[in-house]
């Protein structure tokens, strides 16, 4: 699992959501999900800003990305 499938993962689980339930709000298979999560494949950037707007937090939270590290 890559740090985008890790980041992911936690924040579906968070949101008390099943692969199945956070796929249907994006149009997509459980199995595409999971794919995520593990690695196999990315989600599209606009994926990517609607799974923040539902979760509410900004594209930089969704993804994991440290910007103190870098400071």
């Amino acid at each position: 699992m890559n740090k985008l499938g890790k980041a992911l993962k936690y924040q579906r689980k968070i949101n008390k959501l099943s692969q199945s339930e956070l796929g249907k709000y994006v149009g997509v298979s459980a199995n595409v999900v999971s794919r995520w999560e593990v690695g196999d494949n990315l989600p599209s950037i606009y994926i990517l800003i609607a799974l923040a707007d539902y979760y509410e937090i900004s594209l930089d939270e969704l993804v994991d990305r440290d910007f103190y590290g870098r400071l």
